[in-house]
């Protein structure tokens, strides 16, 4: 079942482009501020504390210097693979004269990118799996636009989509049944929250138009926030 949600988000993105052809960014920005602002609570009061009791357990603080070091080095894995998604993660994509390039680039980053967040996921980790869930609705909405105004045929838009809706599954399945990803899993864990903390604090923090604040993206950050906190206990 938890294969099946992890493609249908993608699947809604895709569909909520196609159906409601949407003029206005605003619903989609407000929707990556929830995402991100999820995503986020879940890395903090979640991910961080199970990886790190993991380690406490195996009194060892050589592996908690070890575990920082990795959730640098995927801060800096998110910053690499930004530079060739143009930032879709937090919905900023732009066509280039170069649109073909440009979306060989997108997807191959952004499949990437799912496919690493699957790997962290346990079987009975519910709450990092919605978080994937929400987080990748909004993805899907500026992926399946970009394809949209590339004017790929629908087909191909569909082979890309239904290919980056398999990714985080893979890294789900491989994560939970091959030998090397489970004994490397707070390793991997740890590189992870390194690409949801960036992704989610820019998401969360970039700047706002005229640096003016926005009541309606504060709000949705916060509902993202407390959602977190309840369901948590």
């Amino acid at each position: 079942m938890s294969y099946i949600l992890l493609i249908l988000s993608v699947l809604i993105g895709a569909l909520f482009v196609l159906i409601a052809k949407p003029k206005n960014k605003l619903y989609t920005q407000l929707l990556l501020a929830f995402s991100g602002s999820y995503l986020l609570s879940v890395t903090v009061l979640h991910l961080l504390p199970e990886v790190y009791s993991h380690s406490d357990h195996g009194h060892s603080h050589g592996q908690n210097h070890t575990l920082g070091i990795l959730i640098l080095v995927g801060i800096l894995i998110q910053s690499i693979l930004e530079s060739f998604s143009k930032g879709a993660e937090h919905g900023h994509v732009h066509l280039h004269s170069d649109s073909r390039k440009s979306a060989w680039l997108l997807f191959v980053s952004l499949c990437i990118h799912a496919f690493s967040e699957g790997l962290p996921i346990h079987d009975t980790d519910q709450k990092l799996l919605w978080a994937i869930i929400v987080h990748k609705i909004p993805i899907a909405i500026v992926l399946t636009s970009f394809f949209i105004l590339s004017k790929y045929s629908k087909r191909n838009a569909f082979i890309f989509l239904f290919i980056f809706s398999l990714m985080s599954p893979l890294g789900y399945y491989l994560g939970n049944n091959i030998g090397w990803f489970l004994k490397h899993h707070d390793k991997i864990t740890a590189i992870t929250i390194g690409i949801f903390l960036h992704i989610s604090t820019v998401i969360l923090f970039e700047s706002s138009e005229n640096h003016k604040f926005n009541l309606q993206k504060f709000m949705v950050i916060l509902l993202g926030i407390l959602l977190t906190i309840f369901t948590l206990h």
